[in-house]
């Protein structure tokens, strides 16, 4: 996912989104501990992409307190 993605996202679709990344992450993660992931990189992108859009929410959040 691209930062230009993530800025065209409404509040509640990055929402939605996180949701659905940390639930993707979490069954990697299991796939991973009992030997059934074969994308491994996918891993890494995933946990990108939820920083990415944490980053996206604070900036959000910091412009909406600063003015």
């Amino acid at each position: 996912m691209k930062n230009n993605e993530i800025k065209q996202m409404t509040d509640a679709e990055l929402n939605s989104q996180i949701n659905e990344l940390r639930r993707e992450k979490l069954n990697l993660t299991i796939q991973s501990r009992s030997g059934q992931l074969t994308k491994f990189a996918r891993v890494r992108e995933v946990r990108r992409d939820v920083a990415r859009i944490e980053t996206e929410k604070t900036a959000r959040l910091t412009a909406k307190i600063n003015g």
